[in-house]
């Protein structure tokens, strides 16, 4: 069964109250069989534009990560996300 992936671009607009989102969402994402694949870290955008930040997240399978992001409890903590960044949200399935 192929993996699902979220792939995460992010601009942060309020350092200080984005930090909360990272804190909690750690514990919810990896409670859902997610796994951290990149998380910041240096970044070059080499055709097109981008925001500042890329995270990817790998799950056992695409529906694991449909599923995760409509989590109630991951909901309830995106929404922080959403009033202090700028985001590109999309679910990937992966190769077989």
């Amino acid at each position: 069964m192929p993996k699902g992936y979220w792939l995460v671009h992010v601009t942060v607009k309020n350092p200080d109250a984005y930090k909360e989102y990272v804190e909690r969402d750690t514990p919810i994402i990896e409670g859902l069989g997610g796994r951290f694949m990149i998380r910041g870290g240096q970044s070059d955008t080499v055709e097109g534009t981008s925001l500042d930040r890329h995270v990817m997240i790998e799950f056992p399978s695409y529906e694991a990560a449909v599923n995760a992001y409509h989590d109630p409890a991951y909901q309830e903590v995106a929404d922080i996300r959403r009033a202090n960044a700028d985001t590109s949200f999309v679910i990937v399935e992966g190769m077989a």
